[in-house]
This record gives structure tokens, sequence and C-alpha cells, in this order.
């Protein structure tokens, strides 16, 4: 560590960040296109709103509200029958949140996905044991990049009166932009589906190579 303090709580986004999920994410958004539009236009469109709620993501490419909630019926379907195969939590995930709760940090998971499938994906990456407390965009009304989800997580874990000592980890400027706006620290994780440039331009606090290195940073 580069100091003898401690984070109070570090919050993790959870595709892309603790898991890796993007080929699935990938797959259910493909099937869901095709089944509705006939054809599944560029990832790219799909990735570039990645880490915002479902649903947002769905209304830009429904012609109405009735089709977007037929798009997400579909896709949850989808990704229901192939996540348990398709999902795998990125190296040094089980030992960060271990190491930081052995800290006594308070860890949470901050999520733009529906809280039955975030508590499946950190069940199936072998995580649940060391994660206090997970926000997923059923919690709130207004998802990332609000900070709304942020402030949740914050005041549920008591930590609300000092956002400057947590620490949000994400790999989206969507993620960041949260952090930041609710008073913490952040951290961008390179390795999720932004390029670095990306979030280099969010002036994270921290820029991560691998999910160890969170444990080798602590509050100034």
């Amino acid at each position: 560590m580069t100091g003898s303090r401690v984070w109070g709580g570090v919050f993790f986004d959870l595709d892309g960040t603790l898991a890796d999920t993007v080929e699935l994410i990938l797959m259910s958004y493909r099937h869901t296109m095709r089944t509705h539009l006939g054809e599944a236009p560029p990832d790219e469109r799909w990735l570039a709103t990645l880490g915002t709620p479902l649903r947002v993501q769905l209304m830009d490419f429904a012609q109405s509200a009735a089709e977007a909630a037929a798009m997400l019926d579909t896709y949850t379907t989808f990704q229901r029958r192939v996540h348990d195969e398709m999902v795998k939590p990125f190296p040094g995930a089980a030992e960060v949140l271990k190491g930081l709760k052995a800290r006594g940090s308070r860890v949470a998971v901050v999520t733009s996905k529906r809280d039955e499938v975030a508590r499946r994906t950190i069940e199936v990456c072998g995580l649940s044991a060391d994660v206090e407390l997970v926000v997923s965009c059923d919690h709130v009304q207004r998802g990332k990049p609000d900070p709304e989800a942020v402030h949740y997580a914050l005041s549920a874990l008591g930590l609300d009166e000092s956002p400057a000592d947590v620490l949000f980890v994400g790999d989206s400027p969507f993620d960041l932009r949260a952090g930041r706006a609710a008073g913490t620290r952040t951290a961008a994780a390179p390795w999720g589906a932004f390029a670095r440039q990306a979030l280099e331009a969010e002036r994270p606090d921290y820029f991560l190579e691998t999910l160890t290195d969170v444990l080798d940073i602590t509050p100034a």
C-alpha cells in the first residue's frame, strides 16, 4: 500500500469491472435486435452506452415504449438462458474483495443491471461472500451517470458524511461521472468495453492496470 489509511468503502461497477460479461451482453443485444428489427446494428452503438440502465439503452432502438418493453423481455429471457456458462470474474476479483474486507473497507457493487441478474452474476463469479451491498437499477429512479445509485450505497453503509474516503471503481465514463458527482474518489478500469482514451477524458483519480492495483492505493 502507498499509505497507512484504508478506504472507508470501495464500490465497484459489475459488468466490465469485476465480471467479464461483454460477450454475453453483445450476444443478448444481437439476439434482441435480430428478433425485433430483423438485423443487429453495429456493436459499437450498443457499447457506446454500456453502463447505463438496459431500459435506457433499448429506447435508442425502439419505436415506442411498448416495443422497448418487448425488447427488454426478449433480452432478459435470452440472457437468463446462457448467462451462467458465459460469465466469469476478471483475474484478481476474489483476491481484491477479500483483501479489502480483511482491511475493514466496506465493499459494494453499484451497477446498472437489474437486481436479479446482478446477484446471479456475483454468485456465478464466486464473489457473494465478500460483497456487503448490491445497488442495482431497481433501487433508484435515475441510473448512472446520475450519482443517485452511489449516494444510495453511501447512505446504506453509513459513509455519506465522508464520500472522499470511498473509492468507486468502474470501466465506463458513466461510472466515473457518477462517482465524481457523488463526491467519491474514482478509479478507471481499462479492461472493460471502453477505450482508454474515453476513460482518460474523465480524469479519474486513479488509473488501474489490473484489478489487484486496487489493493495498492489508499486515501491521501
